[in-house]
């Protein structure tokens, strides 16, 4: 088959972008589409089934639909919450972790059907092309790659006014926010977020719209970890993929995780967009507890760092360098004793630790008790530490002539 007629896959969000690609494409090049729906979370059966439909009608010969949740998990998520990583000390990468995943499966898609050609919907402004095209060019460097949107600067109105006189179907634009979802969490983007000062109004928020108007009575949740994996919630076994939807329905009803990311763009910009993510504050919250009870000083000062710098590569879309599998092998290895309980007061708009419980707990394996009793060192020895540690300073001030 030669590339004039092999098909051209389509990363497929049903979204305006993406739904003005089939017919372009289709026209501008002349050769059969393939959309192919990557699901990351945040799609239920009557959403897949309604992308399937969208596909057809736009003249998608094929529409493929990969469950990807589990494999975001294991090769995502899972290292997101043992390095409990946030961007910017905040966003804990809720949409945009999962570009990678997509990516990987949309050339396996290609593959398979033995196309030379794939095509994204992102336009010249966001981070996803990025992320999108470094990934494809590293799995694939044969690939050929569109952007339509991107590459002719096409226009929304210009859009809905391409697929109106084609007659085929436009999406519903009832919305004045740009919302994406997926397993970690949502993000929202309206004019709010195009400058630095104000916040979405109350109304705009996805998953907690009433957190706040119709409050619920503060709740307890205990979240099990299994060498740092979550494993149960409130005494109740779950695979990962099931217990973060789980944590996201407790958490999003008391407005959980919500915040507005103020950061660094891949393209070097500044960037603004809301977010919620109820699962994965609960999830980071909880785990960065149960390492402290569980992890020496230092395994906690070196690990720290390396998660902020997975988190970045991740967020560029660089998670195929060899440096990640590195951190992660750190990261794995941390993990060894991080197995426990802990429990979380909710409350609207916030998590209080009340407590957490491991069988490796390095506070129960000491004798002594923190500002009441000495343990495994007798009052003489507390003195001469003392003593030892102050020698630095004493020398720096004798040495000054003070």
């Amino acid at each position: 088959m030669s590339n004039n007629d092999s098909p051209i896959i389509l990363a497929f969000s049903g979204g305006l972008d993406t739904s003005f690609c089939v017919p372009w494409l289709n026209e501008t090049y002349d050769r059969p589409i393939v959309t192919a729906t990557i699901d990351t979370g945040g799609l239920d059966a009557a959403a897949r089934d309604a992308l399937a439909e969208r596909s057809n009608a736009l003249g998608a010969i094929e529409h493929v639909l990969i469950d990807a949740r589990e494999a975001f998990f294991d090769e995502v998520l899972k290292y997101l919450i043992v390095g409990n990583v946030r961007r910017g000390q905040l966003y804990p990468l809720c949409v945009g972790a999962e570009r990678g995943i997509q990516a990987r499966l949309l050339a396996d898609v290609a593959r398979e059907r033995n196309a030379a050609t794939v095509a994204h919907g992102c336009t010249a402004a966001g981070n996803d092309q990025v992320r999108f095209e470094v990934i494809l060019r590293t799995l694939a460097p044969g690939l050929e790659i569109l952007a339509p949107v991107r590459d002719h600067a096409w226009q929304r109105k210009d859009q809905v006014a391409f697929l109106e006189a084609r007659g085929v179907p436009v999406p519903a634009s009832g919305s004045a926010y740009s919302i994406n979802r997926g397993l970690w969490g949502v993000t929202i983007g309206g004019t709010e977020t195009l400058t630095s000062t104000g916040s979405i109004p109350e109304s705009a928020w996805v998953l907690s719209a009433s957190a706040f108007s119709d409050p619920q009575e503060p709740q307890t949740v205990t979240i099990s970890y299994q060498q740092g994996v979550p494993t149960a919630v409130n005494g109740e076994s779950a695979a990962p993929v099931a217990l973060i939807e789980k944590l996201e329905a407790i958490g999003s009803r008391f407005g959980i995780g919500r915040g507005i990311h103020l950061g660094d763009t891949i393209i070097g910009t500044k960037g603004r967009v809301a977010f919620e993510a109820p699962a994965a504050e609960l999830l980071i919250v909880a785990h960065r507890e149960l390492e402290k009870l569980t992890l020496t000083g230092l395994q906690q000062r070196i690990k720290e760092p390396l998660g902020l710098v997975y988190g970045d590569l991740v967020h560029e879309g660089r998670q195929l360098d060899p440096v990640c599998r590195d951190i992660e092998a750190l990261l794995s290895s941390s993990q060894q004793r991080v197995t426990g309980t802990v429990r979380c007061g909710l409350r609207p708009g916030s998590v209080f630790v009340q407590g957490a419980d491991s069988p490796h707990s390095l506070m129960a394996a000491s004798r002594g008790k923190y500002g009441e009793a000495a343990g495994e060192w007798t009052p003489a020895d507390a003195l001469g530490f003392s003593k030892i540690l102050s020698l630095p300073g004493m020398l720096y001030t004798r040495a000054g002539g003070d």
